[in-house]
Parts: C-alpha cells; sequence; structure tokens
C-alpha cells in the first residue's frame, strides 16, 4: 500500500459515518435548543457586524475578531472546495453543504459565546480562548487532556491542513496557470510575506484581514453574479439539478460516474466544514479576542461568518461550476473555478479569479498561524510563541512542493481530528449556552421597553 491508500484509508475513517452524524447532529441540537437562532436573531446578528458597542475587554474590535475569523474561512474552500466537492459527488453535494452549513450557524453560535465566557490572558496579557480553554475553565481540570488533544490537532491543522498546505497548493496553481510563474518562487515570495505580517502578532493579521476580506469578498460575488446573470435563464433548471443529485446521486445528461448519494453526502458535509469551519472549534479562538461583554453577542457576530462563508460564497461558486457546465469535464480544484470564469469572461475573468484566490488563500494563511500559536501557546506558554511562527512560515514554504491530492486528504485527516474534541466539549456545556443566550435575550427586551417608555 502505498502512502497516497494509506491517507485515504485514515480519511475515511475519520470522516466516517459517526463524524458526519456528530456534526450535523450538534449543529441540530443547537438549532432546537436554541429556537431556530440562526433564523430568528440573524438580522439581529448581521446588524452587530457593524453596531457593536466594542465595549468590553479583548485585544480587538468585534469586526476585527469577525475578518480574522472571516479570514481564516473564506480562501479555497470557497473556490477550491466547492470544486472538489461538486467533482466528486455531483451538484448533489451543494445541497449537503447548505444543509451542514445551516445547522452549522448555530454549532457557530455555541462557539463564540463560549469563547467569550471562558477566555482568559496569557503570561503576556493577550487575550487567549477557544475550546482549550472552555474544555478546561467549563468542564473543569480532569478534561484537561481532551483539551490537549484539540491544542495538539489545532497545530497540525495550521501547520498540515487548512493553514498551510492547501492554501499554498491553490495559490501556486492559480498564478501559475495564470502567469507562468514557477511555484518555487511564488512559495519563496507567499513564505515571505507571511512572516512580516505573522510576527507582528494578532493586531497585524487584523489590520490586513479587516482591509483585505471585506474588499476581495464584495469583488468576488460580483463576479459571480455576472455569471450568473449571463445565464440567467438555466437558474431553475441548475437548482432542480441540485436537489435531485442530492437525493438520486444523478448528475446532469450524458452521465457521471460515481455520483452517488452517499458521495454527494460526505463530499457536501466534509467541503462545507473545511469551508465554514463550523464545529471545528478553530473561529472561536478568533472570536475570544473580541472587545465585548456579552457572550451571545459574540456568538451572534461569529455566527454571520457561516452565512457569508456558506451561504453566500460556496452557493454562487457551486451555482457558476454547475451552470456553466464545466463540473463535467475533466479539470478539477481552481483550474475548474477559473474555466468557469473565463467561459463567461474570457480575459478578466480568469485573473480576476487568481487575485480572489490568492488573496483569500493569503488571508486564510494569516488567521490560521493565529489558531496555531494560541493552540501552541496553550501547551507551550507565550514565551514560545516564535518558535510556532517559524514553523509556520518554514510550512508555507514546503506547501509549494506537494500535490493536490495528497493536501486535501491531510487537511480532511487533521480537520476532522479537530473536531472531535471540540464537539464534545459543545454539548458539555450546551446548559451554558442556553442560560447564556437567555440572559442576553432578557436584556434586550429590557433595553427594547425601556426605549419605547422615553419615546412615550
Amino acid at each position: 500500500m502505498d502512502f497516497l491508500k494509506l491517507l485515504n484509508s485514515i480519511d475515511s475513517l475519520v470522516w466516517g459515518p459517526p463524524l458526519l452524524v456528530l456534526l450535523v447532529g450538534t449543529g441540530i441540537y443547537f438549532t432546537i435548543r436554541l429556537g431556530l437562532i440562526q433564523i430568528i436573531k440573524l438580522p439581529k446578528a448581521l446588524k452587530l457586524i457593524f453596531k457593536a458597542e466594542n465595549s468590553g475587554s479583548g485585544d480587538i474590535s468585534s469586526f476585527g475578531a469577525l475578518c480574522t475569523a472571516l479570514a481564516a474561512t473564506i480562501g479555497t474552500g470557497n473556490i477550491v472546495g466547492v470544486a472538489t466537492a461538486i467533482k466528486a459527488g455531483g451538484p448533489g453535494a451543494l445541497f449537503w453543504m447548505w444543509l451542514a452549513a445551516f445547522f452549522g450557524m448555530a454549532t457557530k453560535y455555541s462557539e463564540g459565546l463560549l469563547a467569550i465566557k471562558f477566555r482568559t490572558k496569557d503570561s503576556k496579557g493577550q487575550v487567549s480562548g477557544g475550546p482549550m480553554y472552555y474544555i478546561v475553565n467549563g468542564m473543569g481540570e480532569k478534561w484537561k487532556p481532551l483539551a490537549i488533544f484539540f491544542a495538539i490537532s489545532g497545530i497540525l491543522v495550521a501547520l498540515l491542513g487548512i493553514g498551510t498546505f492547501s492554501q499554498v497548493n491553490s495559490i501556486t496553481d492559480a498564478v501559475n496557470s495564470s502567469f507562468g510563474i514557477d511555484p518555487k518562487i511564488i512559495g519563496v515570495v507567499l513564505a515571505v510575506l507571511v512572516a512580516l505580517v505573522v510576527f507582528g502578532g494578532l493586531q497585524s493579521i487584523s489590520n490586513v484581514a479587516t482591509k483585505i476580506v471585506p474588499f476581495m469578498t464584495v469583488i468576488y460575488i460580483a463576479i459571480c453574479l455576472v455569471i450568473l446573470v449571463a445565464s440567467y435563464k438555466l437558474i431553475p433548471q441548475t437548482f432542480s439539478l441540485i436537489f435531485t443529485s442530492a437525493f438520486t446521486g444523478k448528475a446532469a445528461s450524458g452521465g457521471f460516474l460515481g455520483a452517488t448519494v452517499a458521495m454527494a453526502i460526505r463530499n457536501g458535509i466534509a467541503r462545507g466544514v473545511f469551508s465554514n469551519e463550523s464545529g471545528l472549534g478553530s473561529a472561536p479562538i478568533a472570536a475570544a479576542a473580541a472587545k465585548t461583554q456579552w457572550p451571545a453577542e459574540q456568538g451572534l457576530i461569529s455566527m454571520t461568518g457561516t452565512f457569508i462563508d456558506s451561504i453566500i460564497i460556496c452557493t454562487l461558486t457551486g451555482v457558476s461550476l454547475i451552470i456553466t457546465g464545466v463540473w463535467q469535464g475533466d479539470l478539477n480544484g481552481a483550474v475548474m473555478t477559473q474555466a468557469a470564469f473565463a467561459s463567461v469572461l474570457p480575459n478578466i475573468g480568469p485573473l480576476f479569479l487568481t487575485l480572489s484566490l490568492s488573496l483569500f488563500a493569503f488571508t486564510t494563511i494569516l488567521g490560521w498561524s493565529y489558531y496555531g500559536e494560541r493552540c501552541f501557546e496553550f501547551l507551550f506558554g507565550a514565551n514560545k510563541i516564535n518558535i510556532f511562527r517559524c514553523l509556520f512560515v518554514a510550512m508555507v514554504l514546503l506547501g509549494a512542493f506537494l500535490k493536490l491530492e495528497m493536501v486535501w486528504v491531510i487537511a480532511d485527516i487533521v480537520n476532522g481530528l479537530m473536531a472531535l474534541p471540540n464537539l464534545i466539549a459543545l454539548l458539555a456545556l450546551s446548559p451554558v449556552v442556553v442560560s447564556e443566550t437567555k440572559l442576553y435575550m432578557n436584556n434586550l427586551k429590557s433595553l427594547n421597553k425601556s426605549k419605547k417608555q422615553e419615546i412615550i
């Protein structure tokens, strides 16, 4: 058995039915316990992105925390991951991605809430939070081995998974395809740029993220909308194909071998988690640094990350791939998405995608450097963070030399390992999530009542 086959076997074991059921099941559980909070409070959550008071203790604003989290989530998962999911599981994979994202919003809310509730400060006075801290501070010291397992998994994801290899691989592929630049040169330039930012710490990462993420998100959405408008007559047919393929495993006319329902479910959920990271436990590490006094308020803001990432951006990417028909060809990954853009905008489309992918992937690398260093700090202390940063930059450089298939398999495996301890903690601390939510909602009612009395 060669190494790739061994990795695929491990991947299938990690991402078997138990983990998929646990991921979606946790989201369903919180959706019920919190009374469809992802629907009822979504308008409030979207307003909070720009109007949060930022009155509590923390290192960065709530918007900065969201942008840092979005920097880590909006990346290759939205472009390459969606393409990979549809290629392997057919158009139906997009439906299962939606389903995972919908329930994942409730999970992401709970993660953000617990991150604020149980955050602490390291020896240098910087905020530290995330699953490793809500496991220890919320569940008790006896659960510290679970927190250590999460932290180790988080470091592995940062160094070997989402944080480096898959992002660098996608950037080098896209830039090489568009401009013919040697991947080795791209890897060196990327490693230098990453080093310049990550050694500046969270403030540096947040400043870059708040400038790049909103701008590129708007540009990417606009390009996708141009593609959909160009083929607007095919939109009903495309959505019909997505829904029917989700339950029948059938693809468009001409056939697509291997697109079974099981493959659609597995790829849709796995790639969805890779993209929006709901249940993974990464986003609450950034959320913990937000300046807020209400855990539930940051939970709502965190929830919008999954909405923006999967419900909006992944949907636009997926529909663009299906409506242009490129998913049925021989292409895969970033090149497949480039072909979709080129089919409508032959000259500027691929260039815009290359720019979008490169900037999204770059900010994802930056976001995950912070996640990894907080996990590293939990295990080894704040004084040794620079050791992790050096390792991280080295892995960014190495990422330019690995093949796509192996990269995605490694990323999948370490993602699954990271999700397990976080999901266990979320379920164990669900009473805290419910009580904090009630406390915040009652406060909102009191404020609204006071405003009405003032008007009268």
